[in-house]
């Protein structure tokens, strides 16, 4: 029976542990670059900070606990910048040799 109720206490945990796919995850999905890309990533980034803002302040976090769970909260949600610098752009569009030097 004892086991039968960890089993169950693991399935709950391990379903809200799902989280919602990375910003730079759904702009990628969305085949987004240039401009629209860096309006997405904006507006993602300030939603994903709101969302970590309200969940900070449910847990009761201050100073140096609230800055730590700020950067990763956020950081997790919006996912990996590259895309928005010019190395990750030409990344994205496979340039290599002078092309690449060029698009640098």
């Amino acid at each position: 029976m004892k086991r039968l109720a960890a089993v169950a206490v693991l399935m709950a945990f391990a379903g809200s542990a799902h989280a919602a796919p990375s910003c730079s995850t759904q702009a990628s999905d969305k085949k987004l670059a240039g401009a629209a890309m860096t309006s997405f990533m904006t507006k993602c980034e300030k939603d994903a900070a709101t969302a970590c803002d309200a969940d900070a302040k449910s847990k009761k976090l201050a100073g140096a606990a609230l800055d730590a769970h700020m950067k990763k909260c956020i950081d997790d949600s919006v996912g990996s910048k590259m895309s928005l610098t010019c190395k990750g752009q030409a990344a994205e569009k496979k340039l290599a040799g002078a092309a690449n030097d060029s698009f640098m």
